[in-house]
């Protein structure tokens, strides 16, 4: 998705494998014999877990990203420039630097470590408020999913052949399409 210039928001799990900002490549020096070293991170990539409670309490803010059916939705949340660090991405970037992304935490209140994280490849300039709102968003997607199915009848299909499938889920779209375009329009007064 980077290669084709889309940004994301992935939930990542507090283990994954990161190296800060300031981590670069550096060279060791050579022996005189043999291949000359490359330049590779020295650093010791760290969890995600370990970055936030390193950056501790004092990065914390605390964000509203929307309003709920009980009053509007908060938490708190620290987010930092860091660079993925795992053994995946570390060979698909042989040679150069790693990619620079965001790490979004939430922290919330009463709770000893954070809950839950997310690796970010949006704009370094995005205002947390909507980093925060783009990662709280899969609310929707579920909501959605769960209207498809039960109010639209996305998994009534009893069919046996593909283009049979294929037009059920077709028309089950076409139908949540008109569903949202109803709910986002806003509504015109009756004429009296």
């Amino acid at each position: 998705m980077t290669e084709r210039g889309i940004g994301y928001v992935v939930g990542v799990r507090s283990d994954t494998a990161l190296l800060g900002i300031d981590a670069g490549r550096t060279v060791a020096p050579y022996a005189g014999t043999g291949r000359r070293p490359v330049p590779r991170y020295r650093d010791k990539p760290r969890s995600a877990q370990q970055i936030v409670t390193a950056a501790g309490r004092r990065a914390l803010h605390a964000v509203t990203w929307r309003a709920g059916s009980k009053g509007p939705l908060r938490s708190r949340f620290v987010a930092l420039r860091v660079r993925p660090a795992g053994l995946r991405i570390r060979r698909a970037h042989m040679g150069e630097d790693l990619p620079v992304c965001w790490l979004l935490a939430e922290w919330p209140p009463g709770e000893s470590e954070p809950t839950k994280y997310w690796l970010s490849t949006l704009p370094a300039d995005i205002p947390l408020r909507r980093l925060v709102r783009l990662a709280k968003i899969r609310w929707r997607i579920e909501h959605d999913y769960r209207e498809l199915k039960t109010g639209l009848g996305l998994d009534h299909f009893e069919g046996r052949t593909w283009s049979g499938w294929h037009h059920h889920v077709t028309l089950a779209s076409v139908a949540h399409a008109f569903c949202t375009l109803e709910r986002l329009d806003p509504k015109v007064p009756a004429a009296v």
